[in-house]
C-alpha cells in the first residue's frame, strides 16, 4: 500500500485570514485507504466548511493540540509556509523534527521567507514547495500553483473593482455616459488570463502585457488589447516556455514602456513571475507616482516578492493616491473552491513522492527536483540560493 505505516498531519492554517486547509475528507479517505494514519487538527477545515465530523467519517483522527500533531507526524501537509504560532508562543518550524517532511507553498525565494527556509534546513526537515512544480503534462494534477492562480486572477480583479472609486463597466445615466475603466494585466499566465477574462466580464477596457509572444496572443484571444514591451523572444523565453529573468538593461526598457502606459490605467493587475525566483520589480515608485489618483494596483506576485516596488505584503495601502493591494492569500478568500482544488493537487503530489510507505527524493524526477527546498540539513533550492546571494 502506497502510504502504509506513514502518519500524515493536517494542521489548521494560522496565517491571518487564511481559511483553506491542505486536505478535505475525500482526500483523507484516499490516504487512509492506501494505509496512512491521518491526523487532523480540530477545526482545521471549518474555515472552508468541512466539519470535524466529516474528517472523522473519512477515517481521520482529530487532535486538539497542534504541537502533538507535529510531533506525531511523518509528513505535514500545509497550504501556507510555517509561521509563528502566537497561541503557542513559538514558530511552527520549532515544532518540527529532523527527518520530517513538509509539503506546502513555501515560496523560498521570497525575502520574507529566507530565515524560515534556513531554519528548516538547520532543523533537518525535508521541505518541498508546491510553487516549484513544473508545468508539464505529468504534473498537471499536482499543479497547485495553476489552481490557485486561477482563483487569484478571478478574485484579484473583483477586489480591484471593489476598491476602485469608479465603475469598471460603461454606465448609462440620465446625465450622460460614464466611460468604462481601463485595466492593464501584466503577466498573462494562468492568473493573468483569468484576470483578463474577469475584467472583460465586468465591462472594463482590458490591456495585456507579457514579454512572451505566446502569452500575449492568449491575452489577445480573450479580447485584451496588447501592450508590446519590446523584449526579444530569445531574451524573454526560458525553459518550458516560462519567462526568464531579464538582463538589467532590458528590465529598464520594460519599465520605461510601463511608465508611458500606466498613467492611463485605472487598474494594474500584476502577475509576472519567474519560476522559483523572486518576482521582477516592474512597477517602480516613480511609476506609481504617475498614476491617476484613486487607481488601484493588485499585486498577486507578492508571495514571491511582488512586481510593485512599494507593495506591502499582506496589506492594502494607499500611496501617492494609489490603492495597492498586497494580500498574500487571495485564494484563501474563496476557501471552499480553492481548498477543493488544492487538496486534490497536494494529494496527487504526495502520491508521486511516496512509494511503499517511503518518501522518495528521486531528483531524476523533474517534479521532485524542481520542488525540493531542503534536505540533509542543506538548502538545495536554486532560486532560494540565488535570492539569498548564496548561489
Amino acid at each position: 500500500m502506497k502510504f502504509k505505516g506513514l502518519t500524515i498531519g493536517i494542521p489548521k492554517e494560522i496565517m491571518k485570514g487564511e481559511r483553506r486547509v491542505a486536505a478535505i475528507p475525500d482526500t483523507v479517505r484516499k490516504m487512509v485507504a492506501e494505509g496512512a494514519a491521518v491526523i487532523v487538527e480540530e477545526g482545521a477545515g471549518s474555515g472552508s466548511y468541512f466539519s470535524d465530523e466529516d474528517y472523522e467519517a473519512a477515517g481521520a483522527t482529530l487532535f486538539g493540540d497542534v504541537e502533538t500533531l507535529f510531533r506525531e507526524s511523518d509528513i505535514i501537509l500545509k497550504v501556507k509556509e510555517p509561521l509563528f504560532n502566537e497561541d503557542k508562543g513559538k514558530h511552527e518550524v520549532e515544532m518540527m523534527k529532523e527527518g520530517q517532511c513538509i509539503i506546502s507553498f513555501l515560496h523560498p525565494a521570497a525575502p520574507p521567507n529566507h530565515q524560515m527556509i534556513k531554519d528548516l534546513a538547520e532543523s533537518g526537515v525535508i521541505s518541498l514547495t508546491l510553487d516549484g512544480i513544473p508545468r508539464i503534462s505529468r504534473a498537471q494534477s499536482m499543479d497547485a500553483l495553476t489552481s490557485m492562480s486561477t482563483v487569484a486572477g478571478y478574485k484579484g480583479i473583483v477586489m480591484a473593482a471593489n476598491t476602485l472609486p469608479k465603475f469598471l463597466p460603461m454606465i448609462g445615466t440620465a446625465v450622460g455616459m460614464i466611460k468604462p475603466g481601463q485595466a492593464l494585466v501584466i503577466g498573462t499566465g494562468i492568473a493573468g488570463l483569468q484576470a483578463v477574462a474577469t475584467a472583460k466580464r465586468l465591462g472594463a477596457v482590458v490591456y495585456a502585457a507579457d514579454i512572451r509572444p505566446d502569452a500575449r496572443e492568449q491575452g489577445k484571444s480573450l479580447g485584451a488589447k496588447i501592450v508590446d514591451l519590446g523584449i526579444p523572444p530569445e531574451i524573454a523565453i526560458g525553459e518550458g516556455g516560462y519567462a526568464k529573468k531579464l538582463p538589467d538593461e532590458w528590465l529598464l526598457k520594460e519599465r520605461e514602456i510601463l511608465l508611458s502606459v500606466a498613467p492611463q490605467m485605472d487598474v494594474l493587475f500584476l502577475s509576472a513571475l519567474i519560476p522559483g525566483k523572486r518576482a521582477p520589480i516592474l512597477i517602480t515608485e516613480e511609476i506609481v507616482k504617475c498614476m491617476q489618483p484613486g487607481s488601484t494596483i493588485v499585486d498577486v506576485a507578492i508571495d514571491q516578492g511582488g512586481n510593485c516596488e512599494i507593495t506591502e505584503p499582506g496589506r492594502i495601502v494607499e500611496k501617492h493616491g494609489v490603492n495597492i493591494i498586497g494580500i498574500l492569500n487571495i485564494p484563501g478568500t474563496i476557501p471552499t473552491s480553492s481548498t477543493w482544488m488544492f487538496a486534490n493537487n497536494i494529494y496527487h503530489y504526495l502520491a508521486n513522492l511516496v512509494e511503499d510507505g517511503n518518501v522518495r527524493l528521486d531528483t531524476a524526477d523533474e517534479i521532485i527536483a524542481s520542488s525540493l527546498v531542503t534536505r540533509d540539513g542543506k538548502l538545495v533550492h536554486q532560486g532560494a540560493l540565488e535570492a539569498m546571494g548564496l548561489a
